[in-house]
């Protein structure tokens, strides 16, 4: 059962097209996974919908669909509906992991997977922008060293459960970081967890000799 889920405010941003890219391309993920959520944008975008035809008389039609198509063109394409969409997996040592809707069209933008410390894993994926993307799988007894954040960090459960001192993340389950708050991911699920997740800044790690890797961070996460 997915727990956590962006909140209205988020959604509202969403359906009105007024987020980033990658906020949207990770929201879009999560309403992929999650009934709940996606039922709410289709609700507030019938709602914004509404509410534009309804504006007073003195904003032509001409200015009112500029408004909105202006606003549908800068949603990035993940976030807009795909009839049939085909499925698409990525693979780590033979086993394969079914992505969301919004994140299929990345599979092929999808670097190599590689061995971070203990059982970690990481792969880039190219989204474009500023922002860096990664899928991370945790095997059983893996985990992200202790680290807070210089900037944001969005997470999304594709595969698993793990916990990080806060609390505990299953399947669909949306996660917002800030500096605000430090936290080890771990997984004890014993499939392993996998997670994609985008940040705005590098990781700061705060324990142990993970903190030497910080004048590095920016080149894994």
């Amino acid at each position: 059962m997915i727990k956590r889920h962006p909140s209205l405010e988020q959604l509202i941003a969403y359906a009105e097209g007024s987020l980033g890219s990658s906020e949207s391309l990770i929201i879009a993920a999560h309403c992929d996974m999650c009934e709940h959520c996606a039922e709410k944008v289709r609700k507030l975008t019938t709602e914004i919908a509404e509410h534009h035809f309804n504006e007073p008389e003195q904003a032509s039609s001409s200015q009112m669909f500029s408004s909105m198509f202006e606003s549908i063109t800068q949603l990035p394409m993940s976030s807009q509906i795909v009839a049939n969409p085909e499925p698409a997996n990525i693979e780590l040592d033979g086993r394969k992991f079914e992505l969301p809707r919004a994140l299929a069209r990345y599979a092929h933008s999808t670097g190599n997977w590689s061995k971070l410390v203990g059982k970690l894993w990481q792969a880039p994926v190219e989204i474009g922008g500023e922002h860096k993307a990664n899928f991370i799988f945790m095997e059983q007894g893996g985990s992200v060293p202790e680290h807070t954040h210089k900037g944001n960090e969005l997470t999304l459960v594709i595969n698993g459960e793990f916990s990080d001192g806060i609390s505990q993340y299953g399947c669909g389950d949306f996660i917002a970081m800030n500096g605000a708050h430090t936290h080890a991911p771990f997984s004890d699920d014993k499939d392993g967890c996998l997670v994609f997740s985008i940040v705005s800044q590098p990781l700061h790690f705060t324990s142990g000799v993970a903190r030497l890797l910080n004048p590095f961070s920016h080149l894994f996460f």
